[in-house]
């Protein structure tokens, strides 16, 4: 694989000029030095960051996006809007999965993202029975991040229960129940398949304490320490105040407070959301390391909430940031608004990273970098040897970001409008956009546009 080149590119210590990579027929970054020559390279054309890792997605929302927007008799909120939801799936094909995750894929990646944690939890058919490939909807998730070229943490879901305490599942619920043998299978079955892919890792996802009873729960993770005792493990925790009454009507306690008692929760646990909790237990999950996902545009979307961003950074916790329901497919959007809530909190400007001189956007970029690849549990979001091979390269020629230097590119790419700057990614070493233009684009978009137009018939 040829080597590449850029003019300035983003490393763990810093902006660094004169930036040739080295990588490996597995799309690994093999070395990486400064102040070299770009002689028999491949030029990137713009500055280079590390991509970014997307740590909470659900694919099957994109096309979904819009539907519940609508006012109802009563008040809405995320209830109201997961009986929509609960109807929309009922429509879903394979074929469907596949086409419009292989779309979704494509506009992270074309945005900046350059892996996804996908927390799947379609499982069967429409009438709740398991496919005759039992594998049928992961495979359709593993051949859209393919065809997107996107890196993937698959993370199959765990569903058992509409409540805590293991209440029976509801009919809107069916597509994704499977009893502890059957997810056993399923699982095993995907990390057995994927097992040394670079572009693949296989994890699990409880879906929710209210989802899973605790010894379900117990027997996934027994199960998945058996196959990968290094895989990542994600959960919704949290994020909505009736979830938390309801947890302390069951237990006694809060879910975060449950989970962290009665779980081994450590640096390989994405909690996603964690809206509704106490300083205590902000200060308990950062001294776990687990990162915490934020998904600050679907939080908004669905009414659920601010995370305390600013109480978790100063008890030194690990974040970063999804996608969720997919209704923006922009990491811009994501650590903007992650930024702003606190800006809207606490009545200022720049508060999220205090020193004075310090980069707003540098800051989050590095930290949600960094906490996404943690999430991912693949090697990814730095540029450093042994990483994958992923570069943002940035249009330096456009609007928003001419005339910049290096060291201010990051605050006006966040800061600075709507209109996408990135201009080409190359993910595992791979060309997947160029000048804007993603390799496999204009078919995705025809397969979406046909799979919505029969959805929303």
């Amino acid at each position: 694989m040829p080597d590449f080149f850029a003019s300035d590119a983003l490393l763990p210590t810093g902006w660094a000029r004169d930036v040739r990579f080295a990588v490996d027929a597995r799309g690994d970054l093999v070395s990486v030095a400064a102040g070299a020559t770009a002689d028999g390279a491949e030029r990137l054309a713009g500055p280079v960051l590390p991509g970014l890792a997307d740590l909470h997605s659900h694919a099957f929302q994109r096309a979904m996006a819009g539907l519940g927007e609508r006012a109802g008799p009563q008040g809405d909120n995320f209830w109201s809007w997961r009986d929509i939801m609960y109807r929309f799936i009922r429509r879903l094909a394979p074929r469907d999965v596949e086409a419009v995750a292989t779309q979704l894929y494509v506009e992270l990646v074309r945005h900046g993202f350059t892996s996804v944690c996908e927390f799947h939890y379609v499982h069967n058919d429409p009438d709740g029975e398991r496919y005759d490939v039992p594998t049928e909807l992961s495979d359709r998730i593993v051949a859209a991040s393919a065809a997107s070229g996107i890196g993937l943490t698959l993370l199959p879901v765990l569903y058992q229960a509409s409540g805590f305490g293991g209440t029976a599942p509801n009919d809107g619920q069916k597509r994704f129940v499977l009893d502890d043998d059957s997810y056993a299978d399923l699982v095993e079955r995907l990390v057995r398949r994927h097992r040394g892919d670079p572009q693949v890792c296989v994890g699990i996802a409880p879906h929710s304490l209210r989802a899973v009873t605790p010894p379900a729960l117990k027997a996934a993770l027994a199960m998945l320490d058996r196959l990968d005792a290094d895989a990542p493990v994600h959960i919704h925790i949290a994020e909505q105040p009736k979830e938390v009454a309801d947890c302390k009507v069951w237990s006694g306690t809060t879910p975060v407070d449950w989970l962290l008692a009665n779980a081994p929760v450590d640096r390989r646990w994405c909690l996603v959301h964690a809206t509704h909790v106490t300083p205590a237990e902000v200060d308990a999950m950062a001294k776990r390391h687990a990162v915490v996902g934020i998904c600050p545009a679907t939080e908004a979307n669905l009414g659920d909430g601010l995370f305390p961003f600013g109480d978790f950074l100063k008890a030194g916790g690990v974040f970063g940031v999804g996608t969720d329901s997919n209704v923006s497919t922009s990491p811009v959007e994501e650590l903007r608004w992650l930024d702003y809530g606190q800006r809207l909190v606490h009545l200022g400007r720049n508060v999220t990273h205090r020193p004075e001189g310090a980069s707003t956007g540098a800051f989050l970029f590095e930290r949600a970098r960094a906490g996404g690849a943690q999430a991912a549990g693949r090697r990814t979001g730095a540029l450093t040897p042994g990483y994958r091979a992923d570069f943002v390269v940035l249009d330096d020629g456009h609007p928003a970001l001419v005339g910049r230097a290096p060291e201010t590119l990051v605050d006006a790419w966040l800061y600075c409008g709507n209109a996408n700057p990135v201009r080409d990614v190359v993910v595992g070493g791979q060309w997947v956009v160029r000048e804007g233009h993603h390799r496999h684009g204009e078919q995705a978009a025809a397969d979406f546009a046909k799979t919505a137009r029969k959805l929303l018939a």
